[in-house]
């Protein structure tokens, strides 16, 4: 199955809102949902790294699913990321999840346990040939401490039929080269670096799942959507306007970045789950600086 038209362009990877005494904030998420479909993202990523997921138990798992997939309503697509590094864990969460409202599920290669790449080959073809839906690879070696190299997504992306695309995330351009000299036709290829996916669209890559995409929700999509079309021009000068935020959104930790610049905009609570804290004062106040700016 090809997602390549189902998944193009801006994909928000959702953060998950807590409230004060740190519950999930199910008012800010739907307040969150709205703000970036009705902004022009084109589909949500609930259950991304950027929405916490290592600190969510199971049961919340599936109640920001279930009331993501409520409030999102059928206005687009809705991916789900399922990841770790317990491969007969994960086959059997993919059997048991809920996941009928979702078009693919994203899963984010293991993290600390270092394998090798046939270790990776394997882990992802297991993931696949138990996943109800298209699994979507996401290679972060930044986060994980392994890439995923060009030549084992192209092994996995010829080899194991479920496997529909990769969020690539690696800021190494010649990979990305790699991958899309030598991909099937319709293996999706979306950028998980919010700087690149400009330069990263002129090699063909087909969008983005974004953290920028929360906060910024209309001159993201709109900068993605125009590069699409080839009115790089166009999508150079946006670009060039979110480039001292997209900085600012790193620059302590993600999604902490994102958070803050979310609070500034009165759409969530700055509470984050241990072991991530609220970036500092300093940090807060250039971003609330940029986004008055911005606006």
């Amino acid at each position: 199955m090809s997602l390549k038209s189902t998944l193009s362009g801006t994909g928000a990877a959702l953060v998950t809102p807590f409230t004060q005494n740190g519950q999930i904030d199910f008012n800010a998420l739907e307040k969150l949902i709205h703000y970036v479909i009705n902004s022009g993202v084109n589909y949500v990523v609930t259950l991304g790294t950027t929405g916490e997921t290592p600190t969510l138990d199971k049961s919340e798992k599936k109640d920001i699913v279930a009331f993501t997939t409520e409030i999102v309503n059928h206005r687009a697509p809705i991916v789900i990321g399922i990841g770790g590094n317990n491969t007969h864990e994960l086959v059997n969460e993919l059997q048991s999840f809920p996941l009928s409202s979702a078009v693919a599920v994203l899963s984010a290669s293991p993290y600390y346990s270092k394998p090798s790449q046939d270790g990776l080959f394997q882990h992802y073809k297991a993931l696949a040939e138990s996943s109800p839906l298209p699994l979507l690879l996401y290679n972060v070696p930044g986060r994980t401490g392994r890439n995923l190299t060009a030549a084992t997504t192209i092994k996995l992306a010829n080899e194991v039929a479920n496997i529909a695309g990769i969020k690539e995330a690696h800021d190494d351009m010649n990979q990305c080269m790699e991958i899309m000299k030598n991909k099937p036709a319709d293996f999706l290829v979306v950028s998980g670096d919010d700087a690149l996916i400009l330069p990263q669209i002129a090699l063909g890559f087909d969008g983005v799942i974004s953290v920028a995409a929360n906060t910024w929700p209309k001159q993201f999509s709109t900068m993605v959507n125009l590069a699409l079309q080839g009115k790089f021009a166009e999508a150079r000068a946006i670009h060039f306007s979110l480039l001292e935020g997209y900085n600012l959104l790193f620059e302590e930790n993600n999604p902490a970045g994102v958070k803050a610049s979310l609070f500034t905009q009165g759409i969530i609570e700055n509470i984050l789950r241990l072991p991530v804290t609220p970036v500092s004062e300093q940090l807060l106040h250039k971003i609330k600086q940029f986004n008055a700016q911005l606006a």
